[in-house]
C-alpha cells in the first residue's frame, strides 16, 4: 500500500517529485557517499549564512526543495557545516518547576550549565555562574518590574552581574540597600551596579556612599545622619521589589563573616550561624540572629526586608545550598535564583514534612504556587519566560 502524502517538509524523508500529477515512495536512506561538496556547501550557505528559503534554493539549482533538505541534513552529516551553541547555560524548567512548588515560590530560576564534550559538567567557574544568575536574574527582573517601581540591590557579586546583564527597565527609581564593602566609595561595585541598573529603564540612582560595617555605632549613626546617605536610607521602607544575595557563613562567601573578628565569628557560630543576606545573618531555621553588629552596620533592616513585596534572592555555587535553605526557611524571600545543584540539593534534603516557611505562609503546591510556575514560568524562554526560577549546574 502506497503511503499518504503528507504536507509541509515531511516530504524529504520520503518522497520525491517524480511527474507532475504524483509522487513515488523513495526509502530514506543516508546520504550518498560520496556527495557532490561543492553543491552542498553552496546549499548550506544560502540557506544558513544568507537566509533563503528552500523554495528559493531549489529554483536556483533548479532542484526539489525536498532535495535541499536532504543536502543540509548531508551538510552537517558531513561535517561541512557546524551547529555550535554559545551560551553555555540554559533553563531547567522542570527543576525550576519543582522548587517553586517545593518552597511556595512566586519566582523560580534553576540555570543548568552546559556539560563538557565528554559528558561531564564544566569545571565550577564561580564568576561563570555568577554570570549566568546574574542574566537570568535580570531577566526576570526586567520582566516583573512595573513602571514606579522603587527597585533595591545589595551589593553582592550576584547583582553586580544583573547590573551588567540588565539591558531594558520600566523607568523606576533603584536603591542600594547595602554599604560598599572597599575603600572607593564614590565607585565601589555595588555603587556602580545601581547606577547601570536604574540607566537601563531611565530612572533615578539612589546610591549609599557609606561602608557597609563601620567601627562603632556612634559612627554609623553620624553617617546615617548625613542627607545624602539619609535620602537613600528612607527609601528602604519604600521598595516595591529586590534582589539580593546569599551567603554562606564562611570566608569569602560572606562579606559580613570576612570582616569580623575571630571571636565576633565564634560567637555567631555559637547562636548557629550559617547564612548572611544583606548584612543579617541566619540560623538553619530561618531565624535572624540580633547582636550588637547591626548598630554599625549600613544596610536595610530585616523587617524592612520582610516588608519587600517581591524579595528575590540569586545564590549559587558547591555550598550555598544550606544558606539558601535556612533563608527560605525564614518566609522572607517570594524568589529563587540558584544553580542546578543547589537546587537539587535543597529538593533532595526537604521531605514533604519539612517545616520551610513562605512569605505567602505554606500553600497548597496545587493552589496559587502551581498556578505560578505552570502559568508564566512554562512559557518560552525567549518570550515572556519563566517568571518563576532559574539554576545553574556547577561543578563541585
Amino acid at each position: 500500500m502506497r503511503p499518504q502524502r503528507n504536507d509541509g517538509d515531511a516530504y524529504e524523508y520520503g518522497y520525491e517529485r517524480e511527474r507532475e500529477y504524483g509522487y513515488e515512495y523513495v526509502e530514506a536512506a543516508a546520504p550518498p557517499a560520496p556527495i557532490d561538496k561543492l553543491l552542498v556547501a553552496s546549499v548550506a550557505r544560502r540557506f544558513y549564512l544568507e537566509n533563503q528559503s528552500k523554495v528559493d534554493i531549489a529554483k536556483e539549482f533548479n532542484i526539489s526543495r525536498f532535495k535541499v533538505a536532504r543536502l543540509l541534513d548531508a551538510a552537517v552529516a558531513h561535517d561541512i557545516v557546524r551547529i555550535d551553541i554559545t551560551v553555555p547555560a540554559e533553563i531547567d524548567a522542570p527543576l525550576s518547576q519543582a522548587l517553586a512548588e517545593r518552597f511556595g515560590l512566586r519566582h523560580a530560576i534553576v540555570v543548568s550549565l552546559a556539560r563538557s564534550e565528554g559528558g561531564t559538567q564544566a569545571p565550577g567557574d564561580m564568576r561563570q555562574v555568577d554570570r549566568w544568575l546574574g542574566t537570568a536574574a535580570a531577566q526576570l527582573i526586567s520582566e516583573i518590574a512595573e513602571e514606579g517601581d522603587v527597585l533595591g540591590l545589595d551589593g553582592s557579586r550576584a547583582v553586580e552581574a544583573l547590573s551588567e546583564a540588565v539591558t531594558r527597565l520600566p523607568s523606576c527609581e533603584v536603591v542600594q540597600l547595602t554599604g560598599v564593602h572597599g575603600p572607593d566609595l564614590a565607585n565601589d561595585p555595588a555603587v556602580t551596579a545601581v547606577r547601570r541598573t536604574a540607566a537601563a529603564g531611565g530612572g533615578r540612582a539612589l546610591p549609599l556612599y557609606a561602608p557597609f560595617v563601620l567601627p562603632n555605632a556612634p559612627t554609623a549613626s553620624i553617617l546615617r545622619s548625613q542627607p545624602a546617605i539619609a535620602e537613600t536610607l528612607d527609601r528602604f521602607g519604600r521598595v516595591t521589589k529586590a534582589v539580593v544575595g546569599i551567603g554562606a557563613w564562611e570566608t569569602a562567601l560572606s562579606p559580613l563573616y570576612d570582616v569580623l573578628t575571630e571571636r565576633e565569628r565564634e560567637t555567631y557560630d555559637s547562636l548557629g550561624a550559617c547564612a548572611e543576606m544583606s548584612g543579617h545573618v541566619f540560623d538553619a531555621t530561618g531565624n535572624v540572629i540580633p547582636t550588637e553588629l547591626n548598630a554599625r552596620t549600613i544596610s536595610v533592616s530585616a523587617a524592612q526586608l520582610r516588608g519587600v513585596p517581591e524579595l528575590i534572592a540569586v545564590s549559587g555555587g558547591p555550598r550555598s545550598a544550606g544558606a539558601v535553605r535556612a533563608v527560605l526557611n525564614g518566609g522572607l524571600l517570594t524568589g529563587v535564583v540558584t544553580d542546578a545543584t543547589t537546587a537539587r540539593r535543597l529538593l533532595w534534603r526537604d521531605g514533604p514534612d519539612d517545616s520551610s516557611r513562605t512569605r505567602d505562609g505554606l500553600r497548597d503546591a496545587h493552589g496559587d504556587a502551581s498556578r505560578s510556575v505552570h502559568g508564566d514560568a512554562s512559557r518560552d524562554v525567549h518570550g515572556d519566560a519563566y517568571r518563576g526560577a532559574y539554576v545553574v549546574d556547577a561543578a563541585t
